[in-house]
């Protein structure tokens, strides 16, 4: 916890100051232009790997970057989909999966979870990626085909639905390799990213 205070102390003292103008603005203007759904995984830092300034994402983090299908029950994942679509007016969505995800290595692996029942019931949600892995035990092929069938989830939700039929919101899909800093563009032709 000493660690986090003196960050605090930090951010105070020599960060904050020099971004005074923009938190004032962003005190009354919230106005993200991408929606960023990424891994919970802490070497996934969402703002550093895209070089963005505090403001610019509205950011989901879940375990192994799932995005469950719609569903009418409360979920807090749908309400910040819908939010971020409906009221905030996001331009684009990425899902960033990322290399050494423990989420995807536990399914391709066939970890023993049942000492984490409620891992186990959220990892669910990545069925369809497996079903799309040609085979057992490859975890980069694995994250690919999650970030894929993840997208292919995100469009079930109604508002991300009704901004692509209106041309309001393109979708992403990118893996962040960690070793490398290098990203990886599932969704457009062409070389990945460069750190």
């Amino acid at each position: 916890m000493r660690d986090l205070t003196e960050g605090v102390a930090r951010f105070q003292r020599d960060v904050f100051p020099a971004m005074a103008e923009l938190f004032a603005r962003l005190a009354t203007h919230h106005t993200p232009h991408t929606l960023f759904i990424g891994c919970s995984d802490a070497r996934v830092v969402p703002e550093l790997i895209t070089g963005t300034e505090p403001g610019d994402l509205f950011v989901i983090r879940t375990a192994g970057n799932l995005v469950p299908a719609y569903s009418p029950e409360a979920d807090g994942v749908a309400a910040s989909i819908e939010y971020a679509v409906a009221a905030l007016g996001v331009r684009d969505i990425v899902v960033c999966g990322h290399s050494a995800c423990g989420a995807m290595t536990a399914l391709a692996e066939g970890h023993d979870l049942s000492g984490a029942p409620t891992v186990a019931a959220w990892l669910r949600h990545a069925d369809a990626s497996r079903a799309r892995a040609a085979a057992d035990g490859d975890v980069p092929a694995l994250v690919r085909q999650n970030v894929l069938a993840q997208l292919a989830s995100l469009a079930t939700h109604p508002s991300v639905a009704r901004a692509l039929a209106g041309g309001k919101v393109a979708l992403h899909g990118w893996v962040y390799d960690i070793p490398t800093g290098r990203v990886e563009d599932l969704t457009a032709a062409g070389p990945a990213l460069a750190a």
